[in-house]
C-alpha cells in the first residue's frame, strides 16, 4: 500500500509539474506575440509609443548612442516593414505561379540583409542581436545611419538622402539618380519622418515623464 501511495504521489506531482511548464510556456508565447504584434496605428508616432512605450525607450537609447533622431528610426522601420517583425520579401514566381526563392535575405523590422546584419553584429559586439527584435533593429538603423554619415557625409537627420543610402547601399548610392523606385521610396521615408517629428513634439513631454514601466 505504501509503495502504491508513493507511486500515485509521484504521478500526481509529475502531472502538476508538466501542466505548470505547459501553461508557463503558453503564457510566455502569448506575451511574446502581444509584444511583437504590429501597432494599431503606425502612421502616428505618439500612438505607436502610447501602445509600445518600451519602444520609445529603445529609440531614445539609439538617439543617444548613435545621434540618429527617433523620427528617422521610426520612418525607416515604417518604410521597410511597417512594423511587422516577421516581414520578408515576396518570393519570385516561376511562370508567375510556382513560388521560388525570395528576392533577398531581408528580414524583420529593419529588413536588413544577412550580410550587413552580420557586419553590424561584428562591429558592435552585439552577437545575440536578432532582426525580429525591435530593440536590435533600431540599433542597427542607428549604426547604419551613423556609418553613412561617416562614409558619405550625409547628415544624420537628412531622411531623404539617408534612406537612399540605406536602400541602395554605400557603394551604389552614387547611382541613385537612375533608380526611380529608390527616389520614390526615399521621398516617402522623408515625408513619414517629417510627420513623425511633428507628432512627437506633441507628446514627447508626456513620454519623457513615464520613466518607470513594468512591461
Amino acid at each position: 500500500m505504501e509503495k502504491n501511495y508513493e507511486l500515485n504521489s509521484y504521478i500526481i506531482y509529475s502531472v502538476i509539474h508538466f501542466l505548470k511548464i505547459k501553461y508557463s510556456l503558453l503564457i510566455l508565447f502569448i506575451f511574446l506575440i502581444a509584444c511583437s504584434s504590429v501597432p494599431k496605428n503606425t502612421k502616428n508616432s505618439c500612438a505607436i509609443f502610447e501602445e509600445r512605450y518600451l519602444w520609445y525607450k529603445h529609440t531614445k537609447a539609439v538617439e543617444k548612442k548613435w545621434g540618429v533622431p527617433v523620427y528617422i528610426q521610426l520612418a525607416f522601420v515604417k518604410k521597410e516593414s511597417d512594423f511587422n517583425w516577421l516581414a520578408k520579401p515576396e518570393r519570385i514566381k516561376i511562370f508567375k505561379v510556382i513560388p521560388y526563392k525570395r528576392k533577398s535575405s531581408s528580414f524583420g523590422y529593419s529588413q536588413a540583409v544577412k550580410g550587413t546584419w552580420d557586419q553590424y553584429k561584428r562591429e558592435t559586439g552585439n552577437k545575440l542581436a536578432t532582426r525580429a527584435r525591435f530593440k536590435d533593429s533600431v540599433d542597427f538603423i542607428g549604426w547604419y545611419v551613423s556609418k553613412t554619415h561617416k562614409i558619405l557625409k550625409i547628415p544624420k537627420n537628412d531622411a531623404y538622402r539617408q534612406y537612399l543610402a540605406y536602400y541602395k547601399g554605400w557603394g551604389d548610392y552614387k547611382n541613385y539618380a537612375k533608380d526611380k523606385k529608390a527616389i520614390i521610396y526615399a521621398k516617402s521615408a522623408r515625408d513619414t519622418a517629417s510627420n513623425y517629428r511633428k507628432q512627437l513634439t506633441m507628446c514627447k513631454d508626456k513620454l519623457n515623464r513615464k520613466k518607470y514601466i513594468i512591461y
